[in-house]
C-alpha cells in the first residue's frame, strides 16, 4: 500500500511548471508582435525622416524658382537662347 501513495510535492512542482509554461506561451505571441511593431515603427520613422528632408529640398527648389528670373535661368541651363540670340560656345 506503500507504493500507491501519491506525492503531492510532486503533483504541485509539475503543476506549478505546466502553469509557468502556460502563461509563457500566452506572452510569446503578443511580445513577437510587439517587436515586430516595433520594428515597422522604426522604418516609417526613417521613411519619415526621408520624406521630410525631401521636402524641404522641394521648399527650397520651389523658393529658387518663383524669384524673378528663374525660368530664364533654367532655359539657359538646358542650352536654349532668345529668339533673335546667337549661340556661342566657349571651350
Amino acid at each position: 500500500m506503500a507504493a500507491a501513495r501519491i506525492r503531492w510535492d510532486r503533483v504541485g512542482r509539475w503543476a506549478l511548471i505546466g502553469v509557468f509554461a502556460f502563461v509563457l506561451f500566452l506572452y510569446v505571441g503578443p511580445a513577437r508582435t510587439w517587436v515586430s511593431t516595433y520594428a515597422e515603427a522604426k522604418r516609417k520613422r526613417d521613411d519619415v525622416s526621408r520624406v521630410r528632408a525631401e521636402h524641404d529640398r522641394l521648399l527650397v527648389r520651389k523658393r529658387e524658382l518663383s524669384q524673378g528670373g528663374a525660368v530664364e535661368r533654367e532655359a539657359r541651363k538646358l542650352g536654349m537662347v532668345k529668339a533673335g540670340e546667337k549661340l556661342y560656345v566657349v571651350e
